[in-house]
């Protein structure tokens, strides 16, 4: 029986990376093909959906300072902290609501904090949909006293190669802030990378991935964390090099398809891993925002923006029930 696997992301607000490969499954199944379900994310949201682990909830800061109910994981002695639950954009109404010069990192602290009092001795932070561009001082500060993470292995998991003082220009303007702001946040960060030199004899300025989360990663990075591409992190703790091995197809795919897709995200993650394990790849994407040498099917061109959004697994399902056919003998 020929075998595919499914690895795709979210399809941002209207599929989740579970659901989606639960569509693709489907489409095997009806026309006689094997399924490999490994929803995949690349350390932004989604984490959680995606890494088993027993679901906890603590009470953390938003990114204003207000009280949150925040969910986090613990799979034996590794936690798993998504930031966006705590310090999301979408927990302040978006860039409309948010205060770019306020907006704090303790949210993510908070988790942190839980994580350890449950007795984990590795954290992997996933960085992604944040509000936040104070460089991680929040995160650093309700960490304290440090001495607490000795022994504890920190890892940052991003999408994003931006450096720490450059998440000013490149992400403060997604959340809210002016040009005149961004200009002082530049200023901010770069007084902070600094103190982070002279307090932990760390210099998080040109570190790759740094600047992921509004510095949060540099934060992070000054406490003794490991900055990973989130993508490679999830694809080894779920096997899916393993997992590609003997495949007929792999099938990927997100909401939005642009030239960034391939820098650190999940298809170009899954496009990598199935090259190297000579897999042939099906993209199966939302929408395409520029044009892409990979195999691609995008549902908004295929079934219009109306059914593609409201019907964004049905139309899944049938783009790719449709091309295993194709390869059946």
């Amino acid at each position: 029986m020929p075998r595919v696997v499914a690895a795709p992301d979210k399809f941002r607000g209207t599929a989740t990376a579970r659901e989606a490969a639960a569509a693709i499954a489907r489409a095997a199944a009806s026309v006689g093909w094997a399924c490999d379900e490994v929803p995949m994310a690349d350390g932004g949201e989604g984490l959680l959906d995606v890494l088993d682990g027993r679901l906890r909830r603590a009470r953390a800061r938003d990114p204003l300072g207000r009280p949150v109910d925040a969910e986090w994981a613990l799979l034996d002695d590794t936690a798993v902290v998504e930031s966006a639950r705590a310090i999301g954009l979408a927990l302040v109404g978006g860039p409309e609501g948010n205060d770019p010069m306020r907006a704090s990192s303790a949210g993510v602290g908070d988790l942190v904090n839980a994580a350890l009092l449950a007795g984990a001795r590795r954290v992997i932070v996933g960085l992604g949909g944040s509000a936040t561009t104070d460089g991680g001082l929040g995160c650093v500060t309700a960490l304290e006293p440090h001495g607490r993470l000795r022994g504890v292995e920190l890892l940052a998991a991003c999408d994003v190669d931006t450096t720490f003082v450059e998440a000013a220009e490149v992400f403060a303007p997604q959340k809210g802030a002016t040009a005149a702001q961004v200009s002082l946040l530049r200023r901010r960060l770069e007084r902070l990378a600094q103190v982070y030199e002279d307090r932990f004899g760390v210099d998080v300025r040109d570190v790759p991935g740094s600047g992921a989360a509004g510095g949060l990663a540099g934060g992070l990075l000054a406490l003794g964390a490991t900055v990973v591409p989130g993508v490679e992190l999830v694809a080894d703790h779920l096997g899916l090099p393993d997992r590609l091995e003997g495949a007929d197809v792999v099938v990927t795919g997100e909401g939005f398809l642009d030239e960034q897709s391939f820098h650190g995200k999940v298809v170009g993650g899954v496009v990598e891993l199935a090259a190297e394990a000579g897999v042939p790849v099906l993209v199966v994407v939302g929408e395409v925002v520029e044009g892409t040498m990979v195999p691609c099917v995008s549902l908004v061109e295929r079934f219009g923006v109306d059914r593609a959004v409201t019907e964004t697994t049905a139309c899944i399902e049938e783009v790719v029930a449709a091309h295993l056919a194709s390869l059946t003998p």
